[in-house]
């Protein structure tokens, strides 16, 4: 029997057009940008693969539960649907919703750290290290020794190193640890998907030392796909069942439901604990509004509702995973060095190795994806120097899918172009900071191109 080829599991309803660019124009709004692909006004972008995070395609079934979206300010049931969903997937007693991912780690680290303490995980993503740090906690970062080497091939790259992390709790203490953190899959480390066997054992040494354990689920039915093809005895299981084994090794999680929510805004925060709970519902009213909204609408509730369920069918899983394969092993063939294996959202070119001549103090990532843009009017985001300063282990191009948007036709474009820009990579300029911002510098910041700097 042959192997058909993976088509998308969905019809197009609606359409919305893209406007082609020409490279003159690209080059005047990229230098009007200082350089940096944040700032490029979204209808000069062709291909936009900057992140996959509320820019998803909703589906049929979301739109016409956002039609009963109920937008009474206390006891909407809308949030007692939102809440039934999560609980039936997660299975967190408490669920708070808030209006993105970054909410949810700002009210967490805000009522679990202070001062000194030390926050473990895989890898710390942008805004979990921010809000982290903003409260004086140090985030530390324990990724596996695989997932410092790109090529490197290995079917659980996200996992965190558990010894170094029983390491530092004997070293430290565990009442300077207020929790440890699991980011599934994690992104800064490649999009790399973490074992049922590691969460498993990361509980076990939190457990041992009386500390609890926080998921970062933004992609968590990606991972638990990732986990039924790639982990023995999970075959037979079905994302959804894996999920629910995932989640019941952990205390609580933020989620960013703009992700594996398949919504375009909105998230929440789960825990166990009903003290931290209640502490976690007053900031909430604070800043971000009543417990059952959250900083949301109701029509927001319902649609991220109804897409935690759509985003843990395995049609979609398959499709998702494999069309996410076909860009990174396309490039790869023909010798560009991604991290290996492809990620589920998004493929990642190693800069440093795209790019040898340009070291990172010069940004090779952002050298890399300035160049692609240029090149197709595709936009990408640096994952390394620029983002991290000195915690970048790597300096990668995250080339993020959004889910249900783009076509085949789409990627093989995106494959032609990274292709062209492979073959002049030499000629390449690395570049400099002009402006920065204290925190999250890679938003706002602006650079020049080394060889055009006055």
């Amino acid at each position: 029997m042959s192997k058909r080829p993976i088509i998308e599991p969905f019809r197009i309803k609606s359409v919305e057009p893209i406007r082609t660019t020409t490279r003159e124009e690209r080059q005047r709004l990229i230098e009007a940008s200082g350089y940096n692909l944040f700032l490029v006004p979204s209808e000069a972008i062709l291909i936009d693969l900057l992140t996959d995070s509320g820019t998803s395609a909703m589906s049929t079934e979301q739109w016409a539960a956002m039609m009963r979206g109920d937008e009474s300010y206390a006891g909407s049931p809308s949030f007692v649907r939102f809440r039934d969903s999560i609980q039936a997937i997660f299975g967190f007693r408490h669920v708070i919703p808030t209006h993105q991912g970054r909410a949810a780690e700002r009210i967490l680290f805000t009522v679990m750290c202070k001062k000194g303490d030390i926050v473990p995980n895989n890898t710390h993503f942008d805004t979990t290290r921010a809000n982290c740090e903003f409260v004086g906690a140090q985030a530390l970062d324990l990724p596996i020794p695989e997932a410092k080497e790109p090529s490197q091939v290995h079917p659980f790259k996200g996992n965190m190193d558990t010894a170094r992390l029983a390491e530092a709790i004997e070293r430290e203490g565990a009442k300077k640890i207020p929790l440890v953190m699991l980011t599934v899959t994690n992104n800064s480390g490649g999009g790399q998907p973490v074992s049922m066997a590691n969460i498993r054992e990361v509980k076990q040494i939190c457990r041992k030392h009386g500390i609890p354990l926080y998921i970062d689920a933004c992609r968590f039915a990606e991972n638990s796909y990732f986990i039924k093809l790639r982990e023995p005895g999970y075959a037979g299981k079905s994302p959804r069942e894996i999920a629910r084994e995932l989640f019941s090794y952990a205390d609580g999680c933020t989620m960013s439901a703009k992700k594996d929510g398949l919504a375009n805004i909105g998230g929440f925060l789960c825990t166990n604990d009903d003290s931290i709970a209640q502490q976690q519902k007053d900031l909430l009213i604070l800043t971000e509004g009543f417990p059952t909204y959250g900083g949301l609408a109701g029509r927001d509730l319902e649609a991220i509702a109804v897409g935690l369920n759509e985003a843990l069918e395995e049609d979609y899983l398959h499709y998702r995973i494999a069309s996410t394969a076909f860009l990174g092993n396309h490039i790869a063939a023909e010798g560009v060095p991604i991290v290996q294996p492809p990620g589920g959202h998004a493929i990642y070119l190693d800069a440093r190795a795209f790019l040898p001549h340009i070291p990172p103090s010069q940004f090779p990532g952002v050298a890399l994806a300035n160049e692609l843009y240029l090149e197709g009017g595709i936009r990408s985001v640096e994952i390394g120097t620029l983002m991290f300063g000195e915690h970048a282990r790597m300096d990668l191009v995250r080339l993020a899918i959004p889910r249900r948007v783009y076509t085949q036709s789409h990627i093989e474009y995106v494959v032609e172009v990274i292709l062209d820009v492979w073959r002049r990579r030499e000629a390449i300029p690395g570049y400099d900071v002009v402006h920065q911002a204290p925190f999250l510098r890679h938003f706002s910041a602006r650079l020049k191109p080394r060889s055009t700097r006055a």
